[in-house]
């Protein structure tokens, strides 16, 4: 089958960066789906693994993790999936990634995939999705579904993959006042159509940004990237006994400033369930049937923002390149296999 894969971890600028490269079909394991790939985004996940995880000497790694597709064949124990179903799900990073014809996954994280999208529009969705999802019911503890009460919560790089779908998730399904950050005339325009309550600048203080808009603390704050630059105002934006939870990778991140206050300060990891098959891993299949709901029923939207075609190394290092410069809005999506 068709990949794309690296053998030297490295700068996407080389030209070995990623390499287009022909690998046997996989065999499902007992509880595994054999999806036959239509659509694949990227996210900083997989910048992260290029640049940092060397592979094994002649073997490639396939990076992905975000897949819309068809159901191939299933493994002797699985109950929920059959052949020609139409799925979508995020996978497992202890696993090799979906940059390929054929993928194998565990039915527990994998979902029907919302019928009223296309492939490429699917494709965006899930890992930013079960990231939000997990960061803002799982971790922050907001109610689901609540539409009464007060509080906000202040989504620091609101136009980013994470950052669009959690905006929507936040203002459409609890009772926060949505307050995120975008810093460009395009990213605030979309974070707008997000669902924003307010939009403020990440580049200005945040203690500034907020009084501005007739805040002096939130209760909640989602740190999507650069939390380290924000922590200096965070013991004064974060109520007394509020929440922070980030996803990023800070190099340090010293909280006793928090102390005072009580902030509890929490991590997301969408793989966790998965990579340590966790008696709640099925979670991820739940949230992702209820994703798709939502947006089948008009209460959430794709975050796909640019399509690239086909699934080929020219156009991952495109997205990867895109991704990279800091300057991606939604999902970049790729699709189809040539041939």
């Amino acid at each position: 089958m068709k990949a794309v894969g690296y053998y030297t971890a490295g700068d996407i600028a080389r030209d070995d960066a990623l390499v287009d490269i022909e690998l046997p079909v996989p065999s499902p394991g007992p509880k595994d789906l054999l999806v036959r790939v239509k659509a694949v985004s990227v996210n900083p996940v997989d910048v992260k693994v290029r640049v940092r995880s060397q592979p094994a000497e002649g073997k490639a790694a396939v990076l992905g993790w975000d897949v819309a597709g068809v159901v191939e064949s299933v493994g002797s124990d699985v109950t929920m999936f059959k052949p020609g179903d139409e799925v979508y799900y995020a996978g497992d990073i202890t696993r090799p990634g979906a940059n390929s014809e054929y993928h194998i996954v565990d039915e527990r994280i994998v979902a029907l995939k919302p019928k009223t999208l296309n492939w490429s529009e699917a494709a965006a969705v899930p890992l930013t999705a079960i990231t939000a999802w997990e960061l803002l019911f799982d971790r922050l503890g907001v109610p689901y579904g609540q539409k009464t009460g007060s509080g906000a919560i202040l989504i620091i790089n609101g136009a980013g993959g994470v950052g669009s779908i959690l905006t929507q998730i936040a203002r459409r399904l609890t009772g926060l006042t949505v307050i995120a950050t975008a810093s460009r005339p395009e990213t605030i325009e979309w974070v707008k159509a997000m669902g924003a309550h307010h939009v403020i600048n990440h580049h200005n203080p945040l203690d500034q940004e907020l009084k501005a808009i007739g805040f002096d603390e939130v209760e909640y704050v989602a740190g999507l990237t650069s939390t380290e630059k924000q922590l200096p105002y965070f013991p004064q934006i974060i109520a007394p006994q509020g929440k922070l939870a980030l996803i990023d990778d800070p190099e340090s991140f010293d909280i006793v400033s928090l102390k005072r206050k009580a902030i509890t300060v929490v991590w997301e990891l969408m793989f966790t369930r998965p990579m340590f098959a966790t008696k709640d891993m099925i979670a991820q299949h739940q949230l992702l049937t209820e994703v798709a709901h939502l947006i089948d029923v008009g209460v959430l939207k794709t975050t796909k923002r640019e399509e690239l075609a086909p699934i080929n190394a020219t156009s991952l290092k495109v997205a990867h390149a895109r991704l990279e410069s800091g300057s991606a809005i939604g999902k970049t999506v790729i699709t189809g296999f040539e041939g």
